[in-house]
């Protein structure tokens, strides 16, 4: 992203309308308002860059973590903080119509106008979904959000503290003159391992997509420009602005330093994925109940959405077959139909689950989550009223459909 060269007055402009918005909300000004955190800024100011700097964001559905990056002065970007993910809905894979509970994968941008200081939420900030891609692709719904409460039916589900903090920091960047903010959401890490391991998955050649402008972000540490042609991702491409998603893709010119470092990138992991797939490493399909929540909550169930879905995903064995539609063949099966259906069923005896103690190099996000208040104050009640009750707490439909007094709607998702 080009960033050089913004007027101040754009900076000026996105504050005002976060004043504005602030003083008609009254008594919720507080949240949107609330300065980032010293410890924060601190950090900011360790990695080398500002509060008014660029921010990008990367978010995992299988890890449940959304990553924040901000820019140097260098034009590249850094890694800020990663914050555990409260809660997440649906299945790995793209979301493609209203009302699935999928949570987006792809590229995203959001600008000032998708800050939502009314979030029914607490805050939340809409990701700009769908993109041109997903709009070519025929994908339908929308007002896919990042917000508080732990619910989710199809958003990226934080803590009322997380969204305090992320929001915070997009206020920030917008306001100092960045004009949309990239979000980057996948499936899952985009690593060798994880690429083997799903590599007879149906959507596989749409993650690939997905890597491709991953790797560009890694090798370069600038936010890749995004575009769109022949109905899938284009990456850095110069004269990508007059792309169209729906035709064919023209000769494309993109930086030969960084094509040839994405090159030798994705060359060295597919020769990692062709040896772990050699040494037996099995290809699966990872069916969830109704997506996830980072382990760092596993003793906060009770407080999220649909908290009896929350169970450790179904792993389904694929078929090796050199025939490439054997993984699609394999996900339609009876199999994942049973396995889903087995799942639910456990889902219904278990009101509690254990989940595994959390790797070591997650424990700066296991004290964040600890450290952090229960969501809303109406699951707060919601959680005592069915504790004093002598009940599990299930939250209300209210939780599981969105709504909000701006761009959070429950016509969406």
């Amino acid at each position: 992203m080009k960033t050089r060269g913004i007027a101040p007055a754009l900076g000026l402009a996105v504050l005002a309308a976060f004043a504005l918005s602030a003083c008609e909300q009254s008594g919720l000004a507080h949240r949107s308002l609330a300065p980032i955190p010293s410890e924060t800024v601190a950090l900011m100011e360790q990695a080398g860059t500002t509060k008014e700097a660029p921010m990008l964001i990367r978010a995992y559905k299988k890890e449940a973590e959304l990553e924040i990056w901000k820019m140097r002065s260098d034009g590249r970007y850094v890694h800020l903080k990663t914050f555990p993910m409260c809660r997440w809905s649906g299945q790995l894979g793209p979301k493609r119509r209203q009302g699935d509970r999928q949570v987006p994968e792809g590229f995203y941008a959001i600008g000032p106008a998708q800050m939502n200081p009314n979030s029914s939420y607490y805050l939340s900030f809409n990701v700009g979904y769908p993109n041109a891609l997903d709009r070519a692709l025929g994908h339908t719904g929308g007002d896919i959000m990042v917000h508080g409460a732990c619910s989710s039916a199809g958003c990226f589900s934080m803590t009322d503290k997380q969204i305090a903090e992320i929001y915070a920091i997009a206020r920030s960047s917008l306001a100092g003159g960045q004009r949309a903010i990239q979000m980057q959401s996948f499936p899952f890490k985009m690593t060798a391992e994880n690429l083997a391991k799903h590599r007879l998955d149906p959507n596989i050649d749409f993650w690939k997509q997905l890597k491709e402008g991953s790797d560009h972000f890694e090798v370069s540490l600038q936010e890749p420009q995004v575009a769109f042609c022949n109905r899938r991702y284009v990456f850095n491409a110069a004269g990508s602005a007059n792309l169209d998603p729906e035709a064919a893709c023209p000769p494309l010119k993109q930086d030969p330093e960084i094509a040839q470092a994405v090159a030798e990138k994705t060359a060295k992991d597919e020769a990692k994925i062709a040896q772990l797939a050699q040494s037996g490493v099995k290809p699966v399909r990872i069916v969830y109940q109704d997506g996830g929540q980072h382990p760092a909550f596993a003793s906060r169930v009770p407080e999220v959405s649909r908290p009896e879905t929350i169970l450790p995903p179904t792993e389904i064995a694929l078929d090796e077959k050199p025939n490439r539609g054997a993984g699609a063949a394999a996900a339609k099966s009876p199999v994942v139909t049973l396995a889903a259906a087995k799942a639910a069923e456990e889902s219904r005896r278990t009101r509690f689950v254990a989940l595994a103690p959390m790797r070591s190099d997650h424990r700066d996000l296991s004290a964040l989550a600890a450290s952090d208040p229960s969501p809303t104050n109406s699951v707060k009640k919601l959680v005592r009223s069915n504790r004093d009750a002598g009940n599990i707490p299930t939250p209300p439909a209210s939780i599981g459909v969105r709504k909000s007094a701006a761009a959070h709607s429950s016509r969406s998702f």
